[in-house]
């Protein structure tokens, strides 16, 4: 079964920026889509950002314009790249392919000054 490493995670102040690592155990030709998740305290897992095989990309509303996701087929690597980070993004955050198997520890993501 496919399995998901995150990395890249730590603290930042608002405004900052950060860059997420997600790396897959299998090659990213076999997944048509991958996607990153966050879960803040308190709150469900919400979907943030996804790519497809193809190259389109969708984001959510809270972060349209300030994450990229691309993928890196070499290296079978899903990279999030945040920036103008605010304190409500502060977050587990995890990827995952569609539909989503089983959960890496994800990567803390904490947006404070």
């Amino acid at each position: 079964q496919v399995q998901f490493v995150e990395s890249g995670g730590g603290l930042v102040q608002p405004g900052g920026s950060l860059k997420l690592t997600c790396a897959a155990s299998i090659s990213m030709f076999r997944l048509r889509f991958t996607d990153w998740y966050r879960q803040a305290p308190g709150k469900q897992r919400e979907l943030v950002a996804s790519i497809g095989s193809g190259g389109f990309s969708n984001y959510s509303d809270s972060v349209k314009g300030r994450f990229a996701i691309s993928r890196d087929y070499a290296k079978n690597t899903v990279y999030l790249q945040m920036n103008s980070l605010k304190p409500e993004d502060t977050a587990v955050y995890y990827c995952n392919g569609r539909p989503p198997v089983t959960w890496g520890q994800g990567t803390q993501v904490t947006v404070s000054s």
